[in-house]
């Protein structure tokens, strides 16, 4: 099967959406926690975050237009300058979908989706409670994509809350061991399973060095 531009422009807006949101394939399942200045509370779901650099910590995740839409997790960072971002696992994928419906700013989405706001320390962004891996983040920078009009919100790692255990002696996580699910398109979710790990490849590697 071969689509040109012109084939994917002529697609109905729903087909053409679906269609080109897959193709970045299974990607992980995140809800960014924030408060505005009062204090209240909200929680949406992306699944566009990314790691941008680990000395600092630094990850990123896109926003889409403005438009006529209040995004009101972009208002917050901006007003706060803090944020979570939490992972989903598949025990609650439903309860974390159901925060990207178009609430006001004066709803809750940890009522609506029936999810527990938790504070650590004296970070002032709330986390997930049900989330088993967890990261507290300082808003550095936004970084405006003109070609679509979307941007790029740069944040640095301040706290990471992950169960006892979880992390081996090198740093790896095993995701799959605490059920992380992940996103394919905008409303299709997956969970995750280990199923290699390879040594860093040097050049004078063979193929078969890197044989579990």
């Amino acid at each position: 099967m071969h689509l040109s531009k012109s084939d994917i422009l002529s697609m109905s807006k729903v087909e053409r959406l679906n269609l080109i949101n897959s193709l970045s394939g299974i990607k992980p399942a995140n809800l960014v926690g924030t408060t505005d200045k009062t204090g209240r509370e909200n929680l949406a779901i992306f699944s566009s975050v990314v790691h941008l650099g680990s000395n600092p910590a630094l990850f990123g995740f896109i926003l889409r237009p403005q438009g006529e839409v209040r995004r009101h997790t972009h208002e917050n960072i901006l007003t706060t300058g803090i944020y979570t971002i939490n992972f989903v696992s598949t025990t609650f994928t439903q309860q974390a979908h159901y925060t990207s419906a178009k609430f006001d700013s004066t709803t809750s989405e940890f009522q609506k989706s029936n999810l527990t706001p938790e504070y650590f320390s004296d970070f002032g962004a709330p986390f997930v409670a049900e989330s088993p891996i967890k990261m507290g983040l300082r808003f550095k920078e936004e970084i405006a994509i003109p070609s679509n009009g979307t941007s790029l919100i740069v944040g640095e790692v301040e706290h990471v809350l992950l169960p006892k255990g979880t992390m081996d002696d090198l740093g790896h996580i095993d995701l799959g061991a605490h059920h992380i699910a992940g996103i394919s398109g905008l409303n299709t979710y997956y969970s995750l399973t280990k199923t290699a790990r390879y040594p860093y490849v040097r050049n004078h590697f063979e193929l078969d060095d890197l044989t579990e």
